[in-house]
């Protein structure tokens, strides 16, 4: 009940969408089917050539009856393989507006999940989708980019909604990874919408132009015991973004800052795009939300086998910062850092790659 709720209000936004693209001119969209070639970019020098030994290029392998998709990136093939796990929806093309520098020092595979960009499949949108499906999904994935660079393990990097499986996908696999990255290290997301939902009615309590949110959002506050209420769905993205503990902490607006860019990016074609957002109009906050809604990592998963690492920025409270500690603390591994972001939100390796790049260089690669 409360996914299909979800849905419909990720398809109203979709609906809105829709209208906006036809109201687009003829010239705007022409411009936009112009730069939707779906192809990767290569990596070239000065002169244009292409540089020897890199690699960028868009693949997919068939998992149960699915084709599964990813894109692959980076400078070198000689690099470690690093498999990045996205959130609520795949955002590999953040990185054409915010470039990350992991394909300096990685073969990056960003993988667009079951039913997600350009793994949507239509066919398959109302097939329920099962943790342990996403979890052998990896698995797959992780067993053929062992095989294809010829590396024993690969290293693990999880954002957001993507660190629940994360946690999950070393705890059940531990002999594939050098070691795991947790951007925005989910722990317990419950917890995280109460004190988002709190810190949002504190910050516009004497704000006169949001008084009618704190109104509807008191009217429907966030319970531990109880389901998101409805109308928190519908306020949360746009006060997020709107105090900037959202996506990034200067991105104000979820059009301007994740929808047009999206439309943007050159190496998704018009069906992709179309693909990247009908599947999000299908999952919802997230499409394993009901498994992240209702788990607790700090009392399943402290106990793993390789080094840990977590990346947090200070102003988000998309996944709770200070939980995120706390679930840090409780850890038990080889080796653990906890590094803060004090520029960030909720996406540090886009709002500060640099010393993202620094802390991998001088830390995770040593």
């Amino acid at each position: 009940m409360k996914k299909a709720l979800l849905s419909r209000k990720f398809g109203v936004v979709i609906m809105h969408i829709a209208v906006a693209i036809i109201a687009i001119p003829a010239a705007i969209l022409l411009y936009l089917v112009a730069n939707s070639s779906g192809k990767p970019k290569a990596y070239v020098d000065k002169e244009g050539r292409i540089l020897p030994n890199s690699i960028s290029e868009k693949s997919y392998i068939d998992v149960n009856g699915s084709k599964l998709g990813f894109f692959i990136k980076g400078k070198s093939r000689d690099n470690p393989v690093l498999l990045y796990l996205h959130g609520g929806m795949p955002d590999y093309f953040l990185t054409q507006k915010y470039p990350t520098g992991l394909d300096d020092v990685f073969t990056v595979v960003w993988w667009d999940q079951r039913g997600s960009g350009i793994s949507y499949d239509a066919r398959f949108k109302d097939r329920k989708m099962e943790l342990d499906d996403v979890i052998s999904d990896a698995k797959r994935i992780t067993d053929y980019l062992r095989s294809r660079f010829s590396q024993e393990k690969i290293y693990l990097m999880a954002h957001s909604g993507g660190s629940f499986l994360g946690i999950k996908v070393i705890s059940r696999y531990p002999e594939l990874y050098k070691a795991y990255i947790g951007v925005a290290q989910i722990s317990y997301q419950k917890l995280s919408e109460k004190k988002a939902y709190d810190y949002i009615i504190e910050q516009y309590r004497g704000n006169r132009s949001r008084r009618s949110i704190v109104t509807r959002l008191q009217e429907n506050p966030v319970k531990l015991t109880e389901p998101l209420p409805r109308e928190y769905v519908r306020i949360r993205d746009y006060a997020m973004h709107d105090l900037g503990i959202g996506t990034m902490h200067t991105m104000k607006n979820v059009v301007t800052g994740i929808f047009i860019p999206s439309l943007l990016f050159t190496e998704y074609s018009m069906k992709d795009k179309v693909g990247l957002w009908k599947g999000k109009a299908d999952a919802g906050i997230s499409a394993m939300w009901k498994e992240i809604d209702t788990h607790n990592l700090k009392e399943e998963n402290t106990v793993f086998k390789m080094p840990i690492y977590i990346f947090h920025g200070a102003m988000d409270y998309t996944c709770s910062y200070e939980l995120s500690k706390e679930y840090f603390e409780s850890i038990q591994a080889p080796k653990k850092r906890f590094y803060t972001f004090n520029e960030s939100a909720h996406s540090p390796i886009f709002e500060e790659p640099g010393k993202c790049i620094k802390i991998i260089k001088e830390d995770v690669l040593q």
